[in-house]
């Protein structure tokens, strides 16, 4: 019944990211999308791993995050959609970079480097599912626009990277296999 129902979502979804990704980035929003993303670290006994988070619309493991607020720094919007989309309180920290993509969904992403203060891992109806992983055993579902910002984050190198990302049918397709993959496994 599971995967019936996730399978039954997929037009909806879909068509909601279409919208997302190529009418409203173009038509209706005056600024660039800025999103700000947290590249959570910790020490444990399978040695460093980094949170993961998959979100309700496109499945695929990611760096939990979100959209800056008019208003707001970079680092207190991430501190809140940590907060909200996680339960997790973070310590904000180095800037990793900023990645500047076109094409689908035109966005910039600023990643930063995060250490938890406090709280308990929680899903939340934006974030259905929250692990860590072993920085050397990332998940197969892992989104392909996330493998540069995590290597810049786990590099030696303090200064912080600005990239230029374009985001074409190979980057959609790669998503598309993998939340096809994740919605047929979910339970």
């Amino acid at each position: 019944m599971g995967r019936i129902r996730n399978l039954a979502a997929l037009p909806y979804a879909y068509l909601q990211t279409l919208y997302s990704g190529l009418v409203s980035a173009r038509l209706i929003e005056s600024s660039p999308l800025v999103v700000c993303q947290a590249l959570t670290l910790r020490e444990s006994g399978r040695g460093q791993e980094i949170l993961l988070s998959v979100r309700s619309d496109v499945r695929g493991w990611e760096l939990p995050g979100g959209r800056v607020e008019s208003g707001e720094q970079p680092f207190e919007a991430l501190a809140r959609e940590m907060r909200e989309e996680t339960g997790l309180d973070v310590e904000v920290g180095r800037h990793v970079g900023d990645y500047v993509r076109t094409g689908f969904r035109p966005h910039i992403a600023r990643v930063y480097v995060c250490q938890v203060r406090s709280g308990k891992e929680r899903p939340s109806s934006e974030t259905l599912e929250i692990r860590w992983f072993p920085v050397g055993d990332l998940p197969r579902e892992l989104l392909p626009w996330y493998h540069q910002p995590i290597a810049d984050g786990l590099s030696e190198s303090l200064d912080s990277k600005q990239r230029f990302e374009h985001q074409g049918m190979d980057a959609i397709w790669s998503a598309l296999k993998i939340d096809l993959r994740m919605r047929w496994h979910e339970r």
